[in-house]
């Protein structure tokens, strides 16, 4: 038999920077289509929504 795998590497590092890259190209799409009002609008509801999520998990 041969050994069992060891354990999986930790990718939290490069799922939030990853996720600051899309968030960031997607800000800047809304950006250019629909204004900076658009943006600062979602970033407002996106902050809204996170922050309850962290409410509701203490």
């Amino acid at each position: 038999m041969s050994t069992p795998p060891g354990r999986a590497p930790d990718f939290t590092k490069a799922c939030v920077v990853m996720f600051g890259v899309n968030i960031t190209w997607i800000f800047v799409a809304i950006w250019a289509i629909w204004g900076l009002l658009a943006v600062a609008c979602l970033g407002w509801v996106i902050n809204r929504v996170l922050s309850g999520v962290e409410a509701r998990r203490g």
